[in-house]
């Protein structure tokens, strides 16, 4: 099925900075920062979505195989 974007709520510390490097898949919900539209590769920003993956500070985003 692909790969689907995931923020977990209990790491997540809501800075904000994958609403930022990728805001057609993730957005603030109140404190934390949740994925609106996980199939990040059906919308065509794998780039963006790895960028921020990777630059969110404590690793609370995961780009997992469904």
């Amino acid at each position: 099925m692909g790969e689907k974007a995931y923020v977990d709520p209990d790491i997540c510390t809501g800075c904000g900075l994958c609403t930022a490097l990728c805001p057609a898949v993730f957005e603030m919900e109140g404190d934390v920062a949740v994925a609106i539209h996980p199939d990040y590769k059906a919308l065509g920003v794998e780039a963006a979505a790895h960028d921020a993956a990777q630059s969110c500070p404590v690793g609370a985003i995961r780009l997992d195989h469904a």
